[in-house]
This record gives C-alpha cells, structure tokens and sequence, in this order.
C-alpha cells in the first residue's frame, strides 16, 4: 500500500536495514484504497519516462521472494562447495562468506537507493540513462549488456548446478553413472521446465518464489540440524574457522584465498531481481529497495550456518573434494544413502525454485532492453501474450543459457568459468548506476527509500568492492592456467560481450528511440499469445 517518503535510519542493526520508519502525514486518516496505491505506482513510472505495460500483481514480500531465491544459499553455496574446498579449504570458505556478505551488503544498499528512484523493469540501464547526464545512453548500453551477461550466466549456472545434482541424487538411487552428456541433458530438461512455467505469468513465480523462501530457511536449517545432531564423528570447531587446503597448484596463499571468493561472490548475485520485477510489485519505490537488502542480510546469515554445518560433517576431506558433487559424498560418507537422498532432494527442489526465479528476472530484462530498442529484433523481444509475459524474451534467455553451458563438453573446469562469467557481468552492472548516483552528489533525486548523508559513503566503498572483484575472478584458477581444460573463459565472455555492444552501438545503441515511446509500441502487442 501506498504511503509517504521513506528515511533511512541508518547504522541500525542488521535486520532493520530494511524496516525504515514510515510515517503518514497528519491530514491521512485513513490508508488510500488499492487503486489509489497502483495509480501512484503508474504515474510515477510515467514521470521518469516509462509507459507501464506489465501486469502489477507482486506482493513486496514476493518482490524479496525473488530475490532470495536467485541468491539461493542452497544453490550457490552447494554447487560451489568442492571448489571452496580446493582453493583455501574451510578457513577461506568460512571467513571469506562472511566478508564478502559485508561488502555485498554495502552493494545492496547503493543499489537498493538507486532502484526506489528507478523503480522500473529496465532497472540498471534505466538508471544509468537518466543517471549518466550527456552520455546516459552510452552509460545505459554498457550496463544493460553488462547485466544481460551476468543475469545469463546466472540461469547457466544455476540450472546445471541442478543437473548435477540431479545426476548425483539418481546415481545413489540406481546403477546410472552421470557423464558430461547426461548432465547436459538434463540441463536441458530443467531449463525447458523453467521456461513453461515463467510462460503463465508473475503469479505463478510470485507463488513459487514465496514457497522458495520457506524451503530455502527451512532446508538450511533441516541439513545444519541432521549434519550436527546425526553423525557420530565431526571436525573440531577450529578445523571449521581456520584449516587451510590448497589443491590448485599456485604457491601464493594470498591469491589462492583470494579467488577462493567465488564461492561467496556468486552465491551474492542476482538481487537486482527485485528491481527487474519493480513494474510488477505493488508499491515498488518502498518494496523492490526493501526486497534487495532482506534478500542479502537473511542469505549472509542462512550461508554462514550452511557452510559450518558441512564442514563440520567432513570425513574424508581429499575424497570428498574431488568427488563429481562434493555435497553428495559428504551427505552420504556422514550420514548414508538415505539421509543423503533425502538432503539431496531438498537441495535440488531449491535450486529448481532459484533457476525458475533467474529466468524470470532474465527475461524482464531481456523485454526492457528490446522496449529501449537496444536488441537487434527488439520488436520480437519485447512482445508480450494474454498473461503480460515477454514469451519471446523468456525462450532467448534460455537458449542463450544453454549455449553458454557447452563448453562443459571439452572443459571440465567449464562450470567455474560459467559462475565467473555471471560476477564479472552482473556486478560491473550494478556498480555502474551506483557509481553515476555517487558522482550525481545532490542533483540525484531520491525516491521513497533514501540513504540520506550515507548515500555517497556507501556508493564509493561498493564500487570499490565491485572493481577489486571483477578482477579477482577473471584470474585463472587453477594450474596449468594456460591449459585448454584449465582456461578461465570467462574474461574471453566479457571481452566477446563488449565487442559485440560496440559493434551494435551505431544502430541500436546511439540510435535507438527512447523507453517511452518504446514501451507504447510494445503495448500493441500485449494480447497476442505468442504460443
């Protein structure tokens, strides 16, 4: 509902950061009726330039819904684990988790100001045109090629996550042995399964994500619970928070801990969601900046409890690190084959939701950036059916997904350059409109969520996060780094991406219309079912 300028009351402790004081004015007696509050929610998105067109049915608790389960402990944390384990081992996995959450949450807040003001599907690129002065679209062309990368990588990995784990819980069922083809299809067949259901419409993702939340706290805590009170053997406190393994062949103990930070920084991306599905959320300029920083702060906790609890249950560490899915083996070598199914099965229902949610938030972006006119066959892209879902949008999003997962054929180091191809797009993207709102100093104009003084303080450490990161995980990460099956391809996606923005930019990028008109054109489409 509706309701007036929201203050941040800002340092306060850690889970009121998103619960600022609201007030109504004196002359308010009474809420104003839920047309009032979706008239104000449109008339705004037409002040800043923007003909709405998607269907405003999300909650503010489905708009963090979304968020939380692209973050996806459950998914990020597990399906990186083995590599954590390599590359720093429990000391790096425990201590960096916890870091890097810091520092992501100073990112969440930058960005979470920025989107109250932009509270639109176009997000990140919307905010760095109206942000980036006499070279907004420029500003805008790099974000929104930048975010597409990532939020990409994002579906591919999460999504074969999956079908690893898919394989791994079916292989302790049956005879069946998983093979990198067998993996593949069944990435296939989960992300065909999430591209139907994003096709019925944001109530349906606001009802899976709002299940996500439930089964993501409650997994966590069911596994952290078993993992502890089940095995009769565990690791000393201090194997937890300070053993240190090193198995990727470089000497240098500061890099290798170093890049051991994907593991926290990928499991930390995609709460840009909440300002992808800002057109659809009731109250966005309050509920979308509010959905980011809840996401973060109950996925720091929830992640630091996760990891604990499996290293805590380590038996065999070298075994289990170099297992096909090192959760599998610690699940089944701490607990056995039954209790390992049964956490397994949690996991991948998890992950299922995470993948469903980032195709959902890919595709809105996708149709954003085709209503801007900045996709070659924007039309097509940004066409809606009878339900107000970019069909079109969710089918590329996916098929580009797929395509990013095929190297996995012939690398068997493939999937880590396919989380690092997800940081190195997505966090240059939300850095950017942060950046423009720090150097924007007090022409910025914010929206009902405000940083107040802290806005400039925060922007200028997120930024300096996100640039020390980008870095960090275009390093090779293993030995030997030049090796074709050791090759970190993720810096090669980025520089493949920047070359093709350029090469677009005379034609859909410098001469592309502007949002608003784009968007009305859009809505010619809206009824026509698309399939």
């Amino acid at each position: 509902m509706y309701r007036p300028m929201v203050a941040a009351s800002f340092p306060s402790a850690l889970p009121s950061i998103e619960g600022f004081t609201m007030s109504m004015p004196s002359s308010a007696s009474a809420s104003p009726p839920r047309r009032s509050a979706a008239q104000h929610d449109e008339d705004l998105l037409r002040r800043i330039g923007v003909q709405p067109v998607l269907a405003r049915r999300m909650t503010g608790f489905g708009n963090f819904a979304i968020s939380f389960s692209i973050i996806s402990i459950l998914s990020g944390c597990m399906t990186l684990f083995g590599y954590g384990m390599g590359t720093g081992g429990p000391a790096v996995m425990i201590w960096g988790w916890i870091g890097v959450g810091a520092l992501v949450l100073l990112v969440g807040l930058g960005l979470a100001e920025v989107t109250s003001a932009y509270p639109t599907a176009g997000a990140l690129f919307f905010m760095a045109e109206k942000l980036g002065g006499t070279r907004g679209r420029a500003w805008s062309w790099v974000t929104g090629w930048l975010n597409l990368l990532g939020l990409l990588g994002a579906i591919a990995g999460i999504d074969y996550g999956a079908a690893q784990f898919t394989g791994a819980l079916i292989a302790l069922r049956s005879t069946f042995t998983p093979t990198k083809y067998s993996t593949l299809g069944i990435y296939a067949v989960i992300l065909l399964l999430h591209a139907l259901l994003n096709l019925f419409g944001v109530r349906v993702l606001d009802l899976f994500n709002r299940v996500s939340v439930i089964w993501h706290l409650a997994g966590v805590t069911l596994i952290a619970a078993v993992l502890v009170l089940v095995p009769k053997q565990h690791q000393s406190v201090s194997f937890v928070f300070t053993h240190y393994v090193n198995t990727t062949g470089f000497h240098s103990s500061l890099y290798v801990s170093a890049i051991g930070l994907l593991l926290a920084g990928y499991t930390f991306c995609g709460y840009d969601a909440s300002a992808h599905l800002s057109e659809e959320t009731e109250h966005a300029a309050v509920a979308a900046p509010r959905g980011i920083i809840r996401a973060i702060w109950m996925s720091w906790i929830a992640g630091a409890v996760l990891i604990a609890g499996m290293l805590y249950a380590v038996r065999y560490y070298a075994d289990e690190a170099g297992a096909p899915v090192p959760p599998a083996a610690i699940f089944n070598d701490a607990l056995g084959s039954s209790w390992a199914q049964a956490l397994l099965a949690v996991v991948i229902i998890a992950q299922l939701c995470c993948g469903l949610a980032a195709t959902g938030s890919a595709s809105r972006m996708v149709f954003a950036f085709s209503r801007n006119g900045s996709m070659p066959g924007s039309g097509l892209w940004r066409r809606t059916n009878r339900h107000k879902v970019p069909v079109n949008a969710v089918w590329l999003a996916i098929i580009a997904a797929f395509v990013l997962a095929l190297p996995s054929l012939w690398n068997p180091t493939a999937y880590n350059a396919v989380v690092a191809i997800n940081i190195i797009g997505i966090t240059p993207a939300y850095a950017i409109p942060i950046w423009l709102r720090v150097r924007a100093g007090s022409s910025f104009t914010p929206g009902e969520w405000s940083l107040g003084r802290f806005g400039r303080p925060i922007g200028i450490a997120a930024v300096s996060w996100v640039a020390i990161e980008t870095v960090l995980f275009c390093l090779p990460q293993s030995q030997p780094m030049w090796s074709w099956t050791h090759f970190n391809y993720a810096p090669v996606a980025l520089i493949a991406v920047l070359l093709l923005a350029a090469a677009l930019w005379p034609r859909w990028g410098r001469g592309a219309g502007d949002a608003t008109t784009a968007a009305l054109e859009a809505d010619k489409f809206s009824d026509i079912p698309v399939i």
